[in-house]
């Protein structure tokens, strides 16, 4: 018999395999959701024809503006559309998951119901367009690598600051869409807008494509105090070292603030995990918050129409 109070080790095991067995198949319906049943070839095809348009579109504007002087930013706008991609997908994945139930298939108060953990549920079908994001940040990687001359050296690549920074990038941009999701269960009319206008917003002040310095100096110190753009700079900086620093840079806020021109690969980590663990906490309070507030108020089964 187990005493009161203590925690029975069986039923603990049941419950984390429940919640395991929730979140992969909420993976599994996302993903059939993101490809409405089509063929997967199909499917990915299409889902790897936008990044990759992007980047060739921003690489041929660099080399059409600036010509060859322009040839070391290849890999930096490169590496940045890559990315924002994955951001994309990801800041958009939940949110979308939120709106499509309660707007479209009218589910969401069933889903809310059901035994599995809401939360859970609606990570799992995040996830699912997380995936596809990946799979097109890393396909235009990949052609940045064979025909637009990205230099890529694996024996130069930083591997433990490469894997670092993309597993705390990939829980913040989770993070973004867990907080985009708690907006959404509270919003209505035009609600399909703002995970993309969110998005559209953190692309200018993350440096993905064109350095913080030439921003004015109140969105450079926004830049920083968000975690994508410290992502994306420890990322390029351990795929290549040469590449140029979308942070620091002479004139920078940066540079104004601690004396040094681009920040070091410790410093970029700290201030990722800092910045990655606000945002995590912000979104975890927002979302439990917006949740109570949905139910008490009804929102969970109330279609706005938008």
């Amino acid at each position: 018999m187990t005493a009161i109070g203590t925690v029975n080790p069986g039923a603990a095991v049941a419950v984390r395999g429940e919640t395991l067995r929730s979140f992969v198949t909420a993976v599994r319906l996302g993903w059939q959701m993101e490809a409405n049943w089509t063929d997967p070839l199909l499917f990915f095809i299409y889902s790897v024809a936008k990044p990759v348009a992007a980047a060739l579109i921003l690489v041929v504007m660099l080399q059409v503006v600036g010509g060859s002087a322009t040839v070391q930013y290849r890999g930096f706008v490169v590496i940045g559309t890559a990315l924002w991609a994955i951001v994309t997908s990801g800041v958009a994945g939940l949110a979308q998951a939120v709106l499509e139930d309660r707007e479209h298939y009218r589910m969401l108060k069933y889903v809310y119901v059901s035994p599995s953990e809401f939360l859970v549920v609606l990570l799992g079908r995040g996830v699912a367009r997380l995936s596809v994001g990946a799979a097109g940040g890393v396909i235009t990687l990949a052609i940045g690598v064979v025909a637009l001359g990205v230099h890529f050296d694996p024996g130069r690549i930083d591997w433990p600051i490469l894997l670092a920074s993309t597993a705390i990038g990939l829980a913040t941009v989770v993070a973004l869409g867990v907080l985009m999701a708690a907006v959404c269960l509270q919003t209505r009319q035009e609600s399909w807008q703002y995970p993309d206008a969110v998005a559209g917003a953190l692309f200018l002040v993350s440096g993905a494509v064109f350095p913080l310095a030439i921003l004015p100096m109140p969105v450079q110190a926004l830049g920083l105090a968000f975690p994508l753009g410290w992502w994306i700079e420890g990322f390029r900086r351990a795929f290549d070292p040469g590449n140029p620093s979308a942070i620091g840079g002479a004139g920078s806020l940066f540079q104004g603030v601690t004396g040094q021109l681009i920040p070091s690969n410790t410093e970029v980590l700290v201030a990722l995990l800092l910045t990655g663990a606000l945002v995590t906490l912000a979104a975890a309070v927002a979302f439990r918050f917006s949740l109570r507030r949905a139910k008490d108020r009804g929102l969970l089964d109330r279609t706005t129409g938008s």
